[in-house]
């Protein structure tokens, strides 16, 4: 029966770890533990035979300067003791003063740093650890002092070559231990170049394919470094000479006859051959487990390209690497499967050559199966086994305490078949060490395995009442290392009483552990493992806890930001109350930087002034004492990019060049475009101007330029945030001056005088001259005749001014760019006239065509175009009111114009004034200015009707009449006829009565209405009229006197009026009717109507109010003017008159100038008003509304 040991295991406090790893810890559990803790206190009385646990290499190089340690190491119970073999021999350390051995090791110190040499303890070691139970070995140690030997003098001679041959510099090294490491360098310790051309082969020569005249040098070093000793060992320096045939030629023509002389064979090109290795084939072996190192090197001309192939087979593509410019192949970890042919192909331009390596992969022992250790109670059974492979197959053998197992003491409970030990019946004498030897030809394996004889009870290793802490939903596992032998059987139970648990709901490991797959709340409890064998039984009880999950509720979100801008990410958690939670911040897996920018509270990081190297991925760890959970959010951070930069101009020509740059960093939000400028440092220094534009995938363009500008560009990147810095300038480029490429633009021929032409042109700039000294060629004639061009050169101008030319004739007109390499291409020409002058005649045969009395159409005839001399601007009438027909108003008017645009021969004239004599003339008029007038020609407005009388006054009121006085209209607009009165009363409730009509004489100023009523309101309308009709109305409102015998009567009620209940009475009243009046007044102020309103208007003017369809009754009162009574203390002034304002007609507001404007065919362009007094119905009374004192003196 196998007995296997179980270690404690720690507690699992995240249930994070893999069941895999639980399963894994069988191991140990096959040997008593040894070491110090609180198991081996419970295993102290236990014994167990030596193991090895450390030693020095198989094959131990050593440093002669320095004291020899060989190691070994060991364990067992009781102890082990040491001894050492040398060379097969007791090597007997206590006769030898310079050997000590490490107090309770078997580690030897040979001292000969003080005296000895390390040759002398050159050999073959092996220790033994024996103690009363067996005795374990150690390897075999070869020890073998480093050697770094100087290179062998020897004499190099100069080497000579032609251009183009092959070259191997030899370095054969001294043999060193271990070998040295090889490389070439000059005498300044600087390392050659090497390239597919030149190269170093494995063997440490330096391989040229062919030579060229730089390869001449004198100090070509061969070095090995013996990393061992830390020495370098340099050989004799080699002296390499490369030169032409013509050189080498001429070296040997003093000593050669002509027909010696040396070919031009080896400059020629040649196809490849092999260097090394020679021949077309060859073999290679290889230990399993080592790197396969395969070489070709070929020399040839061109230089030739070498790669490799496995003929039947790929080459492993994670274990194939390529080395010295594909001239060495090397596999890693080569195994038996890699043997084959490799086959290695070199190629020029003038053919290929290969090289097949038959490759062997041999092997050294390796395990299969090494055996293990036992524990073993009496009368059990067992085995060792020993399992190992390698190529060729390796031989097994047996030792048993260090001793081959065929002369060792005999056993009866063993039996050796092989690879294999079987025990069978084992007794307490059985305990030993046995050792298995795998061994061929490349080497051996050696191993030990104890089988350790106990007869024990159980006992458990884990501590009592260990307390177990779980994360909900997570797997549990509870310890219970244990010990026994025979091996105890394990149960475990839950609570005070119950039965074992079972696999169906719970995992029983082999080492003891109980696992809870999925840990829940009910899984809270005590928990007992029970350890049984025959010897006897034991137990121990472990409490579990289950705690709620730590979770993340608001996980930190990815987030884009700008270069200075503040971010936050937010990281709330949720954990089980009775844990302790502790929250971290993390930059990429790291620290926080410490930076007061960063600022972290309970549930939130903010950065502030963001920065570029802030942008990564920042984690929020959740830790308690069970669990650690996390969220990440990747951090973003963009701008602007940086500027481009390394500007530089290729394929320079006349008229273009190509501009590259190299993008600066684009700040994490890709590049759109780059914006190129200019700037010509020439003409307009500091001025930088819009070149062009190319998309962000690019990093160069080709700029189109213009000759004799000193250009500088700079490029600008742009992205989504916004445009970058410009970069620094270019170097400048001054392009070749040529002739100007285009002609000034905006050329124009006006005259200023009459006997002049003004040539005029929009000059080229400085960017446009194309060359130094830019002038102009300056040409005209006459557009009719058969004149030749006229030209001449001017400096760099915009004018050039013609003398003694006709009046107003048509002229072609070329300006030509030219400077001091050629002039522009042709101009094409332009029309011009030459200076224009007053108009010679007058238009004729202008007649009026009165259409009413305020406008009419006036005609005449065109202006021959000769007699105009110039451009034809249109025509212009002046007209003026002569005076009045009615010979009453005899003065002279002010002269208005009317301007008509070109060539239009009629136009209207209105805002005429009615009844009115009017004179008026015409003038052409041209660019120059206007032609002499027209005859005048009178005529005559008919009547119209009146403006409204100047002033109405009511004086003189008696109980019973009204004196009215009154002013003529300002304007008549014909023969007054009459005068038209109209008024009404108003009662004491603001209701309109009758409407009484009176015709008055049109001499009269004054008029008196009698019979009216006393102390009564009356409302007038008052017009003129002529023969055209009516005219505007006038309006006013007046009162009569009161009754002074019904005053008296009042007086003498005094003693009623002086009562004290009739004055509160009063006092009430006045009150309420101030608030309603009040709220009239505000009503009123919104638009609302009243009473009175609606009377006026039902008693309004028939002749100008509308008639009701319904009843026959006026119209409704409208929210105007001047149809309200007029109150006191309101409008009226003082004199009770009321002025009318001027309604004169004006012209000033029409037609272009400073008289008005009308279109081509004569219509008035603007727009005609008057200002009149409006009739009743038109609603333009006064909205005012009634005061407090007039609503009280109705009441009157």
């Amino acid at each position: 029966m196998q007995l296997k040991i179980m270690p404690k295991r720690k507690r699992l406090p995240a249930g994070r770890v893999p069941l895999i790893l639980f399963l894994c810890q069988v191991i140990s559990a096959l040997e008593v533990p040894l070491d110090h803790g609180g198991k081996a206190k419970l295993l102290e009385d236990l014994v167990q035979p030596p193991t090895i646990t450390q030693q020095s290499p198989k094959d131990y190089i050593i440093d002669p300067r320095e004291n020899i340690v060989i190691q070994c190491e060991a364990k067992g119970k009781p102890p082990p003791s040491f001894s050492w073999t040398q060379n097969g021999t007791h090597f007997d350390i206590d006769k030898d003063p310079l050997v000590t051995m490490k107090p309770d090791s078997g580690t030897l110190i040979i001292n000969i740093m003080s005296e000895g040499k390390a040759e002398t303890y050159e050999g073959v070691y092996q220790c033994t650890a024996r103690n009363e139970r067996g005795a374990a070995i150690s390897n075999n140690i070869v020890v073998r002092p480093s050697r770094s030997p100087l290179w062998t003098k020897e004499k190099l001679e100069p080497m000579t070559l032609q251009n183009g041959q092959p070259l191997v510099l030899p370095c054969r090294p001294p043999v060193g231990l271990p070998p040295p490491i090889i490389f070439w360098m000059d005498n300044s310790f600087q390392r050659l170049p090497q390239s597919e051309r030149v190269s170093q082969g494995l063997n440490g020569d330096l391989y040229f394919s062919n030579v060229l005249p730089e390869d001449t040098r004198e100090d070509y070093i061969c070095y090995a470094r013996f990393n061992h000793t830390q020495t370098i060992q340099q050989k004799q320096p080699i002296s390499v000479k490369v030169i032409s045939v013509d050189e080498l030629n001429d070296t040997i023509a003093a000593n050669l006859s002509d027909t010696e002389f040396y070919g031009a064979k080896s400059n020629r090109e040649r196809p490849p051959t092999f260097l090394t290795p020679e021949g077309n084939a060859s073999n290679k072996e290889e230990l399993r487990g080592n790197v396969l190192s395969l070489e070709c090197i070929a020399e040839g001309l061109p230089t030739p390209v070498v790669y490799w192939i496995k003929e039947d087979g790929t080459l492993p593509i994670n274990r194939t690497f390529y080395r010295n410019f594909q001239k060495t192949l090397q596999i890693i970890q080569v195994s038996e499967a890699d043997s084959g042919n490799y086959q290695c192909i070199a190629k020029n331009a003038l053919g290929a050559i290969h090289h097949t390596i038959s490759v062997t992969v041999k092997a050294a022992p390796y395990w299969i199966m090494a055996p293990q250790n036992l524990v073993l109670s009496p009368g059990e059974d067992g085995a060792l086994i020993c399992r190992a492979n390698g190529n060729p197959k390796p031989t097994i053998s047996w030792l048993s305490n260090g001793v081959p197992i065929e002369i060792a003491p005999d056993d009866p409970s063993r039996k050796i078949d092989g690879d294999t030990i079987i025990f069978s019946n084992v007794q307490e004498r059985s305990s030993a060490v046995y050792q298995c030897n795998a061994s061929n030809e490349y080497g051996y394996l050696l191993a030990n395995a104890f089988v350790n004889v106990l007869a024990e009870p159980p006992r458990i290793l884990t501590s009592a009442n260990a307390h177990y802490q779980v994360i909900a939903n997570r797997p549990a596992f509870l310890d219970c290392a244990f010990f026994g032998s025979p091996l105890p059987t394990i149960e475990w139970f839950k609570g005070a009483k119950g039965s074992p648990l079972h696999e169906d709901i719970y995992v029983l490991h082999e080492n003891g552990t109980l696992g809870i797959p999925v840990a829940q709340k009910e899984s809270t409890g005590t928990y007992t493992c029970v350890a049984k064998n025959k010897l006897g039984m034991a137990k121990n009880e472990v409490n579990l806890e289950i705690k709620d999950p730590t979770r993340i509720i608001k996980q930190p979100e990815y987030a884009v930001v700008q270069r200075g801008s503040t971010v936050s990410f937010e990281c709330k958690v949720k954990h089980d109350h009775t844990l302790i939670l502790t929250v971290t911040w993390l930059k990429d897996d790291h620290e926080l930087p410490s930076d007061g920018r960063f600022t972290v509270d309970k549930d939130q990081l903010v950065i502030a002034d963001v920065g570029d190297d802030d942008g990564g991925t920042y984690t929020c760890v959740a830790n308690t004492t069970l669990d650690t959970v996390s969220a990440s959010a990747v951090l973003g951070v963009v701008d602007v990019p940086d500027p481009p930069f390394d500007l530089e101009l290729t394929d320079q020509l006349d008229k273009s060049v190509q501009l590259s740059w190299t993008p600066g960093d684009d700040n994490n939000s890709p590049i759109t475009k780059f914006i190129i400028e200019y700037e010509d440092a020439m003409h307009e220094a500091g001025l930088w101007h819009y070149q062009t534009e190319v998309p962000g995938t690019q990093t160069r363009a080709q700029l189109k330029l213009s000759p004799y500008v000193n250009y500088s560009f700079r490029v600008m990147a742009e992205n989504s945030l916004g445009r970058s810095l410009p970069s620094q300038p270019s170097e400048q480029y001054l392009t070749k001056a040529a002739e100007p490429d285009k002609n000034p633009m905006t050329v124009e021929g006006l005259g200023s005088e009459p006997d002049n032409l003004v040539i005029t042109w929009k000059p080229l700039n400085g960017f446009e001259s194309n060359g130094p000294g830019l002038q102009y060629k300056v040409s005209w004639r006459q557009k009719d005749g058969d004149d030749e061009w006229t030209s001449v050169v001017v400096a760099n101008v915009s004018k050039y001014i013609v003398s003694g030319t006709p009046t107003f004739v048509p002229y072609l007109i070329k300006v030509q760019a030219l400077n001091d390499v050629g002039f522009a291409p042709e101009p094409a020409a332009v029309m011009g006239h030459s200076g224009e002058d007053l108009p010679m005649v007058a238009p004729r045969n202008v007649h009026v065509n009165v259409l009413n009395g305020t406008l009419a159409e006036v005609h005449w005839d065109p202006v021959p175009l000769k007699s105009i001399r110039g451009h034809l601007q249109g025509y212009r009438i002046y007209y003026w009111k002569a005076q009045s027909s009615s010979k009453r108003n005899r003065r002279h008017m002010e002269k208005k114009i009317l301007i008509f645009q070109g060539s239009k021969t009629h136009g209207m004239l209105p805002g005429l004034e009615p009844f009115s004599h009017y004179v008026l003339n015409v003038r052409v008029v041209n660019g120059k200015g206007e032609g002499p007038a027209s005859p005048d020609k009178d005529f005559n407005t008919p009547e119209g009707v009146p403006s409204a009388p100047s002033a109405l006054k009511i004086v003189n009121p008696t109980l019973d009449s009204l004196t009215l006085e009154w002013d003529p209209p300002r304007h008549p607009n014909g023969i007054l006829t009459e005068y038209t009165l109209k008024y009404q009363p108003i009662n004491s409730t603001h209701e309109l009565g009758p409407l009484i009509d009176l015709k008055i004489p049109a001499n009269k100023t004054r008029w008196t209405l009698k019979n009216l009523n006393f102390s009564t309101r009356y409302k007038f309308y008052f017009y003129a009229q002529t023969s055209a009709g009516s005219g505007s109305q006038i309006t006013e409102e007046a009162v009569t006197t009161v009754d002074e015998g019904k005053m008296a009567m009042a007086s003498r009620q005094v003693d009623i009026a002086t009562q004290g209940w009739f004055i509160g009475l009063m006092c009430a009243v006045a009150l309420l009717i101030l608030i309603l009046l009040i709220v009239c007044f505000i009503r009123r102020n919104k638009g609302g109507k009243y009473p009175v309103k609606e009377k006026e208007d039902a008693h309004a003017d028939p002749e100008i109010q509308p008639m009701k369809e319904d009843d026959g009754t006026f119209g409704e009162y409208s929210d105007a003017e001047d149809h309200k009574p007029l109150k006191k203390g309101s409008r009226t002034p003082s004199d009770r008159t009321v002025k009318k304002e001027d309604s004169d007609d004006s012209l000033v507001d029409y037609g272009e100038g400073v008289n008005g404007q009308f279109n081509e065919d004569g219509s008035f362009i603007g727009q005609y008003s008057g200002k009149k007094e409006k009739e009743p119905a038109e609603g333009n009374e006064s909205s005012e509304a009634p005061s407090p004192v007039n609503a009280m003196n109705s009441f009157v």
